[in-house]
């Protein structure tokens, strides 16, 4: 246990020196604190772009879904690289090319002032409150799971401990991120990127050899090793992919927390390297998180856990060693933190440029728009922590769900409308701004009438639907005049060898949907 400890003390201590090792002081200007001086080179923005993917919810919530169902549940994580191949081939283009700090500036480029101003405040609102909170809550959540004999010393009474641990964790997060910028989240990323993947795969290693190897999960559980379950399955049907396709859209073509890295980058050529190297590693994460899952349901077939989001610290308590679950407790330290500080900055990033000095203080300097920024990570701490208590009061009160499925459904209700205006942007030519603003508020609307009149939908279903009639509001009349973006015109690579490693990327994934039907 003490040995534990200390490794958990220097990886705080590490993280700490090489954050604020790269203070900046009051004369930094909004490109260097927001955007690294767009100076990234194409493994900062893959490593620190799926880092930020990364979270607690995953090692708990998606691979006790995976103890669940399988296979299926991996689709949410290799089904990201067709958003990744948009990102880099479709909208970083087209963000590279406006120069933007923002996503929030090309949606005002292209949809006018009132759709940006929408799509600012919904991202605002869903980062300040589920993306954080939810961040905070799976990632002390999950310490207290498997580590709650080591923490105790904090507090007798788990809520309350787990609470203390939410809180300081987004305490320390944001004070990073408040003195280094984006700058601190990326140096942080590189390392805690690298605890991740070692803590994953010292589960993997463990959950297989006690189930007897590779070969076991066919032989054990031949019903988990599916990626399409039948079309009527509550959680993960097969017809869901329309709408993985629609959500991974919003999240690594039209997340400020995501994309700017890629914004952040030397150029169109590294981020788009990156952001393609981020697709193979979205492939190793879907292993390290679905497949112990899935491993630990066939050593468990006789007596099945109740609470599947008890699979990760079943591994982890009975299976690891000392020492290797220190490794473990920083890992989901780091799951929580490269996702918190990212935010953090995303934050402060689209408060100051967009609503700032878009609204309140036009002349701004970049070191007012900085010191905004600032203010905001200081408030959205607040709110992050107060919606992390409500998640955690909400999940001790119905311990059988998979959680990650109850958190989906509250962040669909703003997605929707988001993917609807990068949509736009991207594809339509000349929209009209009023059907603009139509098409975003329908997505609201839809949302409720189908979860009230069709209430067993899957979300994910639903999602495409709640999409898709938002988008076409405003693509059909553009469509009958011919304002939809020619083909030619929406694709751009910086080089044919890269056009070449996209198509591979793209074939892989369509493979894998044969291979594992």
């Amino acid at each position: 246990m003490l040995l534990d400890l200390l490794i958990v003390l220097v990886y705080f201590i590490t993280i700490f020196v090489v954050a604020i090792s790269g203070r900046m002081g009051k004369d930094v200007t909004t490109e260097e604190y927001f955007l690294s001086s767009r100076n990234l080179r194409w493994y900062s923005v893959a490593i620190s772009t799926i880092a930020t993917n990364v979270q607690g919810y995953q090692f708990l919530g998606m691979m006790g879904s995976a103890y669940l169902y399988g296979l299926a549940q991996g689709n949410l994580e290799i089904n990201a690289i067709q958003g990744l191949w948009m990102a880099a081939f479709i909208f970083i283009p087209l963000y590279l090319k406006d120069k933007v700090i923002t996503v929030t500036q090309f949606i005002k480029n292209r949809l006018g002032t009132t759709a940006s101003l929408f799509y600012s405040i919904s991202n605002i609102v869903l980062f300040s409150t589920i993306a954080l909170g939810g961040a905070l809550f799976w990632g002390a959540y999950a310490a207290d799971l498997v580590f709650g004999d080591y923490l105790s010393f904090i507090h007798d009474d788990r809520t309350t401990r787990v609470s203390i641990l939410l809180a300081g964790l987004g305490i320390f997060s944001a004070i990073y991120t408040y003195f280094g910028g984006l700058a601190a989240v990326v140096k942080t990323d590189l390392i805690q990127f690298g605890i991740i993947v070692l803590g994953g795969i010292a589960v993997l290693i463990a959950a297989l050899n006690h189930l007897g190897g590779w070969s076991q999960l066919y032989e054990k559980t031949p019903e988990l090793m599916h990626l399409h379950l039948p079309a009527d399955h509550p959680q993960l049907p097969w017809i869901a992919v329309f709408g993985w396709f629609l959500l991974n859209i919003n999240y690594w073509c039209a997340n400020q927390s995501v994309v700017q890295r890629s914004l952040a980058a030397r150029s169109l050529k590294e981020a788009q390297i990156g952001l393609l190297a981020g697709g193979v590693l979205k492939y190793f994460m879907a292993v390290l998180i679905i497949i112990p899952g899935i491993a630990l349901a066939g050593i468990l077939a006789d007596n099945p856990l109740q609470d599947p989001d008890q699979t990760f610290p079943y591994l982890v308590s009975n299976y690891l060693p000392t020492g290797m679950r220190g490794i473990i407790l920083c890992a989901l330290f780091a799951s929580l933190m490269s996702t918190v500080d990212s935010t953090f900055n995303s934050l402060a990033t689209l408060w100051s440029v967009d609503i700032y000095k878009g609204y309140i203080r036009k002349d701004a300097t970049d070191q007012q728009m900085v010191a905004a920024g600032r203010q905001t990570i200081l408030v959205t701490l607040f709110t992050g922590v107060l919606t992390g208590f409500m998640l955690l009061y909400s999940k001790f009160s119905s311990v059988e769900v998979a959680f990650t499925h109850t958190l989906n459904e509250l962040r669909y209700y703003i997605i929707g409308g988001i993917v609807v205006l990068i949509c736009v942007a991207g594809f339509v030519l000349k929209p009209n701004y009023r059907l603009v603003i139509a098409g975003f508020i329908s997505t609201f609307i839809t949302q409720y009438l189908f979860q009230t009149l069709f209430p067993d939908m899957n979300y994910f279903v639903r999602a495409s639907f709640v999409i898709g009639i938002g988008f076409l509001i405003v693509a059909l009349p553009a469509l009958f005049q011919k304002g939809m973006r020619p083909l030619k015109e929406t694709y751009q690579s910086a080089s044919p060898q890269l056009t070449k490693a996209g198509i591979a990327l793209l074939v892989s994934l369509v493979l894998l949907h044969v291979i594992f039907h």
